[in-house]
Formats: C-alpha cells, structure tokens, sequence
C-alpha cells in the first residue's frame, strides 16, 4: 500500500535561511523575536547572524562543519542557528535540560564536531566537548568588526541543516541528520498546506533537542512571522499559557501530552486563549482522544487540530490529519493522515511487499524528507535506510519501525511500535536503556522496566529493581537516575522485589511484572 503526497516544485536552491533573508529584504523592520520583553527586527537578527557566519567561516567552520549548540531558548540561540546556516554548517542541538552525563555521551556519538556554542549558564554541561566551547558575550567585540551583510557561501539543498539525536532501536543515542532540501520541503508544505503567512506568530514549548522543536523555532522565520520563546529552561503551562493570552500567537507545535497540559489549564480556568488559536500542530505519541475531546467540542472553538506523524529521520513530519474528521467510535485509533509534499509512506510487510488497504505493516517513508542517515554510524540500524524498487525505479526508503495501516478513506493509521520501544511524553525510548542505568547505580543487583498504561491511556515506565542488598529507597532511586538520563526516561515507580521473574524462553517475564504491579497497586488503593 503506498500514498502519495502531492509533487510540488522546489526552488532550484531549497535552503531555508534563505527564505528568512527573503523576509528580511522585504520586511526588514517586522518584529522576528520576541524573549523576556526583548524584542528584535528581521534586520537586525539578519546581521547578527551574518556577524556569526562570518565568524565561523573565518575559523575553519563553514559548508559542512558541525556546530554544536547548547543554549536556552533565546534570541542568541535563533541567532547562532541562522548564523550557521548561513555559513553553511550544521547544527547539533544540546538540551541543557539534560544532565551533564547525558550530554557527555551525546558528545561521544558525534563524528568531527567543530565548535560549541554555549551560554555561562549552559557552558560546564558540555565542558567534556574535545572542542572550542564560545559564548555569545565572549564573542560580542570579535563579532562587531565583522560584516553584516551575509557570506557568499553555495549552500545548497543537499547539505546538512541539522542533525538531532535519536534514541535508535537499541535504545544507544544515534545522531541523524536532515537535509536543507528536507527541511524546506516540510516549512514550504506547512505554509502551502495550510495558508500561514507573516501573522503567523508561534510559541514554542518543546525542549531544544526534540526534533520537534526544529520545525518549531524555524516555521514562523520561513513565513515572515514573530517566533515567541519561553525564558523557562523547563516547559512551564503557566507562563506558556499566560504567553498564549498576552501575545498574538496563532499556532504551536508541540507533543500530545503537552497538549493535554495547555488543554487542562484552558478548561480548569475557562480561558480561551487555546481555543483562539488557528493551529496546534501536535503528535509524536499515541494520542488519546478523550483527553481533548470534551475541549475540541467547545462552543466557539476555532482552533484546527493537527494530528501528525513522522520521525526524526525523516524530517520529523511525515503525515498530517485534521480531527475535524475524526469520529469517536469510527476509528479505534485517531489516523495521522496523508503525507506531506513530494513524500510517499508505504505500508509493507516482511518481505517488504506492499500490503492491501486495511492490512497491517510496517511504515516505511520514501520522498524528499527522508534524511542523510545516522552520522558516523556503521551498525544494524543504519540498515533502515534502504533502496525499494517501484514502478521499476529504485527509491531511497527509510524502514520506521512502525506498525500501521491504511484506512479506506486514505488515511494512515498508526498502532504502535513493532519492536520494544515506547514513547513517553514525545519522545522514543528504550526500556533497555533505562535497565542499564539502573543496573549501574549502587546497591541495585538487577533490574526491569516495563510499560503501564494510565487509566487516561498514557504510557507510564515502571522500574522493578532486585536489591544488592538493603531495600532500596524509591526516591533515592530516581534522583540518582535523573543524574544520567533525562527526566522523561526516568520511570514513575520504582518497586522493590526479591527476584526478576522469568518467562519460559528465559528472558524478564514483563507480562508478570505488569500484573505484578496492578496486584500491588491495587492492594495500596484497598488499604488506603
């Protein structure tokens, strides 16, 4: 089964900055970002970022290198990824939400990084960095003798924009890295698809390194809109929503359960700053249509909602339904729709043979938004990346590892993973990689993790731990755990038991545990 997205032309040079430079030539004094009160003009960001390119360049850092980032939310951040678009370089986006070990191994998986760029609150996160680490402050008076007009570099649709991280199918950080012409076929299907123009104005709400946030921090730049960011390292639903009340903003991007967060606040408060909006642009997990339906069904509700799906490797977006057409009771699973611009989903089975409507298979994504791969990567998941003959004409294909079907009416229907991942709040995880973290801290013999569903249908990691010796302290457990990995791969419960059951093939019976701890918990809800 293969749907096709509409073929729409490219420019001959599909390079996003150059669309914001277009934005700058003709609004120049449009307001381009708005952070903690400050306020900045296409023009004004336009030169700043021809001052870091220029730096860049005259360091040895321009078409192809590698530009680490590791900034809050700020206009130096906008600042620093134009600037090295300009130079023609690649971005590598660092979370400073994630623990400083966490960034050292993210740093360890990066192939002839070049430079990073940091803030003095941000910068020992990433001191482990076999590279130069500069700050903005520390580069203002090198950068205010350099020109502001921009460098005369041939970028092209070929090169690499950015490169995000992504937990892979062995649950090991890969780097995967997208292409201009990816990128500005997503930005271009957005403004095309669904008529966002120069009022246009976003906030963003996901974390840096989700690639998410790429589409996020970009898309109003490449329609002449203001791009609003959060002074919150962490996501906060109240500044976001008094943001959303305060500001014109007409779109956001972001997970299902952030969405769920903004929904909770709007209808705990009987606002309507959320249902004001034109769009919210969301997915990135099983959606749970109960969770917003009574809030879509509003009296005057004019927000458009979203539903989307793709995955890193792929520029992030691949498919996008509106749930105006979604009938509760027609579907089992809310559908994510038809694919973008000059891209093709195929659903196939294992001899990746196409299946027929209804059937179930694995998405696999071909088209302009397949990526440039895993950088510097050799092992078995690199193989995802594979050629599929159609029509007699090899493509470039990229095996998702999703399971899913095409409904009659056309639209793709996700239904999970086919392999032991899970996403938890937007993000991809592997459970093996929380077991051996668990596994390293003291006082813990073995561990397993497994995956509960909440009575709202959220996945939710529940961590079963076999004590070294004294029984161990649920708290103490996860704060030593957030020391290592980010908060969203730190499970919600840990539980103490005696011995990791096994099933018959000798592996952890994770069907026990779960049942294990639906007993426990409900002996916990009887006595209390």
């Amino acid at each position: 089964m293969i749907l096709q997205g509409k073929r729409v032309d490219l420019p001959s040079t599909p390079v996003v900055h150059k669309q914001f430079e277009a934005h700058t030539r003709t609004t120049p004094d449009a307001v381009a970002v708005v952070c903690a009160g400050q306020r900045v003009t296409y023009a004004e960001v336009d030169a700043k970022a021809n001052r870091f390119a220029h730096f860049l360049i005259a360091r040895g850092h321009g078409r192809g290198a590698k530009v680490g980032v590791c900034l809050d939310y700020s206009i130096d951040m906008v600042v620093t990824v134009l600037g090295t678009l300009k130079a023609g370089a690649a971005y590598i986006p660092f979370d400073p939400t994630y623990p400083t070990a966490r960034l050292k191994l993210l740093l360890g998986q990066i192939p002839d990084l070049a430079l990073m760029v940091a803030s003095p609150t941000t910068a020992a996160l990433v001191e482990s960095a076999a590279v130069d680490v500069v700050t903005p402050d520390d580069l203002s008076g090198e950068l205010e003798g350099l020109p502001v007009t921009g460098p005369d570099v041939p970028v092209t649709g070929d090169d690499l924009c950015y490169a995000v991280f992504t937990s892979g199918s062995t649950g090991t950080p890969k780097l995967t890295g997208i292409r201009h012409e990816g990128w500005y076929n997503l930005l271009n299907w957005l403004v095309l698809e669904y008529g966002l123009h120069r009022g246009s104005h976003n906030l963003v709400v996901s974390a840096f390194g989700f690639d998410l946030s790429q589409r996020s921090l970009m898309t109003p730049l490449f329609c002449g809109a203001t791009q609003y960011l959060m002074a919150s390292r962490n996501f906060d639903a109240a500044m976001a929503y008094r943001m959303l009340t305060q500001h014109r903003i007409r779109t956001v991007h972001c997970a299902s359960s952030t969405l769920y967060l903004l929904v909770d606040w709007e209808t705990a408060r009987g606002g309507e700053a959320l249902t004001g909006l034109d769009y919210v642009l969301f997915g990135g997990e099983p959606l749970h249509a109960e969770r917003i339906a009574d809030w879509a069904r509003r009296e005057g509700n004019r927000c458009t909602l979203l539903h989307q799906y793709g995955v890193a490797e792929c520029t992030d977006v691949a498919s996008s339904y509106d749930l105006a057409g979604h009938r509760p009771g027609e579907h089992d699973i809310a559908p994510v729709g038809r694919p973008v611009h000059n891209t093709d989903i195929h659903v196939l089975d294992e001899r990746m043979q196409g299946v027929g409507a209804g059937e179930y298979g694995e998405i696999c994504i071909s088209g302009t938004s397949v990526g440039a791969g895993y950088l510097g990567a050799t092992g078995p998941e690199s193989e995802r990346f594979t050629t599929l003959t159609v029509d007699g004409v090899p493509r470039r294909l990229y095996r998702t590892g999703d399971r899913g079907r095409v409904t009659e009416a056309g639209d793709l229907v996700v239904a999970g993973r086919m392999d032991a991942q899970v996403k938890v709040r937007g993000m991809r995880i592997d459970p093996t990689d929380i077991e051996r973290a668990l596994g390293r801290l003291a006082g813990v013999r073995q561990a397993a993790v497994v995956i509960r569903y909440t009575d709202s249908g959220e996945a939710e990691l529940i961590a079963f731990v076999v004590p070294a010796g004294e029984r161990l302290d649920e708290t103490d457990v996860r704060t030593r755990l957030l020391e290592t990995l980010p908060r969203n791969m730190v499970p919600a419960r840990v539980i103490n038991i005696p011995l990791i059951p096994l099933s018959p093939h000798g592996k952890a019976d994770r069907a026990a545990l779960v049942d294990t701890f639906r007993k426990q918990y409900a002996n916990s809800a009887a006595s209390g």
